[in-house]
């Protein structure tokens, strides 16, 4: 009823439309988008190419994104989320096809983005000639839609900047939280951290962010 009144465009009945059956329709949405996608699974554990193939469709492009906003080097992110997938792939065989495929890969990039960054910021310190302010901080086309879960969020170049200026373990809890959209619960358990260790890199990382903009950020 809902899709047949916005392809016709019947105001009369969407207004008639309960918000209780819209969200039954978007929690139907929800779990037959899981059910396919547990299927895509277990179809990639079984050897299926064109399963690996629509699972790296699906989410590749967020894994890349979370990657570059963590290094701000768009070939070193592009690696990063390669490894990553291909990494995912090695351990399919062992993953729960139950569980969704798509925070256990960002777990996997934005890890290796963070250890990434750190060394950077290690050679920065033993090389002091190499500063923050000479790396190159383009801004790749973001994806135009998110198969996950809704379009990408734009960064504009302050954002970057500021997110860059950051140590890189706040720098991941922030593009986990509001970039790519996880609770603080869940980061936790993505990165293997105390509920409290996330939230207070979260709340360190967004005073810094606030600072370096000129603005509170909540």
């Amino acid at each position: 009823m809902i899709e047949t009144a916005v392809a016709l465009g019947d105001n009369r009945a969407l207004s008639t439309v309960s918000a209780r059956q819209v969200a039954r329709a978007i929690r139907i949405g929800r779990n037959e988008g899981a059910a396919a996608e547990r299927s895509l699974i277990r179809a990639a554990q079984g050897g299926s190419e064109e399963a690996v193939e629509a699972l790296y469709r699906r989410h590749w492009p967020r894994a890349h994104r979370a990657a570059y906003l963590i290094v701000h080097d768009p070939a070193v992110a592009e690696d990063i989320a390669q490894e990553a997938f291909l990494a995912a792939l090695r351990a399919l065989d062992r993953f729960d096809w139950r569980r969704p495929f798509g925070p256990w890969l960002h777990r996997i990039a934005v890890n290796r983005a963070i250890d990434w960054a750190r060394r950077r910021a290690l050679r920065r310190e033993v090389l002091p000639g190499e500063s923050a302010a000479t790396d190159p901080v383009e801004h790749p086309a973001a994806p135009h839609s998110d198969p996950a879960g809704g379009g990408a969020r734009p960064v504009g170049e302050e954002m970057l900047a500021a997110l860059a200026a950051l140590p890189a373990d706040q720098r991941g809890v922030v593009v986990l939280r509001y970039l790519l959209d996880y609770t603080p619960g869940e980061i936790a358990s993505m990165l293997e951290l105390p509920r409290g260790t996330v939230n207070s890199r979260l709340r360190r990382g967004l005073d810094r962010l606030g600072e370096a903009l000129g603005e509170g950020i909540r």
